[in-house]
């Protein structure tokens, strides 16, 4: 095909770039100057600006690595270590949500295939961490609401408040995490009041729980003379 006169911009070659091969590969194969294939693809741009945009889509490279990025792969690491949670969009705060944008962008890279091996390594020690985050709220919600259901069933079974430490129960233990969390998302304000409401109604006494030195639920439940 060497030699052949070609009509600009040859379709051939346009396909092959919106394909995302280069323009010097597709140079190689047609054993023309890669002058004369950027010539093609410039008319065939002016008429179809896309082109562009296609070829750059559809080359598989994975992004450089900046600092900035390493920086912010490191706080959003340290935000999950500190709070187990990832950062949002809708963060309470600007450096949260600029996180959030950041961890966006590479869930789609990693959809597409090209998210960086250093960010693909490190992320994937979160789980779900490419989850949709209305995904993971509506798990999360799902979540509170499983564990609301354990704890009443765990105090109508006789048990007292359950405790978050000084307990070897890993049964009793996870429940009592999960309560001391609300107790201290209420403290500090961060409690849903919908959610208040529901624990006031289902577990009434939930704020205070134990009281020092008080018997077990089962022992104070039992009518008197047994």
């Amino acid at each position: 095909m060497t030699g052949l006169k070609r009509s600009a911009p040859d379709p051939e070659w346009v396909q092959m770039y919106q394909q995302g091969i280069t323009t010097g590969k597709i140079a190689a194969g047609a054993g023309v100057a890669e002058t004369t294939v950027r010539y093609h693809l410039a008319l065939a741009a002016g008429l179809e600006p896309s082109i562009r945009d296609e070829h750059r889509d559809a080359v598989p490279t994975s992004p450089r690595i900046t600092s900035a990025g390493r920086q912010n792969l490191e706080d959003v690491l340290a935000l999950y270590r500190a709070e187990g949670r990832l950062p949002t969009t809708s963060g309470s705060s600007a450096r949260e949500r600029a996180l959030g944008v950041w961890l966006h962008r590479r869930r789609q890279e990693a959809v597409r295939g090209i998210l960086s091996p250093i960010y693909k390594e490190a992320l994937d020690g979160i789980p779900r961490w490419q989850q949709n985050p209305s995904t993971k709220k509506a798990d999360d919600e799902a979540r509170w609401k499983q564990r609301l259901t354990e704890v009443a069933d765990y105090l109508a079974a006789g048990n007292d408040w359950p405790r978050h430490n000084k307990t070897d129960l890993k049964e009793e233990r996870v429940l009592g995490v999960w309560l001391h969390g609300q107790r201290i998302d209420r403290r500090a304000g961060r409690l849903d009041s919908a959610k208040e409401a529901r624990l006031d109604a289902v577990i009434p006494g939930w704020r205070e729980g134990r009281a020092r030195g008080r018997r077990r639920r089962q022992e104070t439940n039992q009518p008197e003379g047994t």
